[in-house]
């Protein structure tokens, strides 16, 4: 018998992505005496984003998709510049999803809105 093209339960292993480190700089110009600190803040890790699609009506194209990486954050530089944003990675999915903890079955979200986005899990802090 061939298997089913309807898939309403997966698995996934998620990770956020963690921020960037900030960037330790003192500023040295010949005639600027005690120039200060002038680093830069790191960037934030990216989200998991779960999105409403109201196309949608199964989860088969997330079947074969068992771990989800969102990018991290770029570290800061001198002259106060800050790192970039790591990449967001947004899931989409149909209405009426429920996204749970394995181990707890806490209902972690819930999707029930075209359009409606939930950030599943928070990316990292640049500091």
């Amino acid at each position: 018998m061939a298997s089913s093209n309807f898939i309403d339960y997966v698995k996934i292993n998620c990770r956020s992505g963690a921020g960037g480190a900030g960037s330790v700089h003192f500023r040295r110009e010949k005639h600027v005496p005690k120039g200060g600190p002038d680093g830069g803040d790191g960037g934030r890790g990216g989200h998991i984003i779960l999105r409403g699609n109201a196309q949608l009506w199964t989860l088969l194209h997330l079947k074969y998709r068992k771990h989800v990486k969102a990018g991290n954050g770029v570290a800061g530089e001198g002259g106060r510049r800050s790192g970039a944003q790591g990449e967001d990675v947004i899931l989409e999915v149909p209405l009426g999803t429920i996204a749970r903890d394995p181990d707890s079955s806490e209902k972690l979200a819930e999707i029930t809105e075209d359009g409606q986005e939930i950030i599943l899990f928070a990316g990292g802090r640049g500091d």
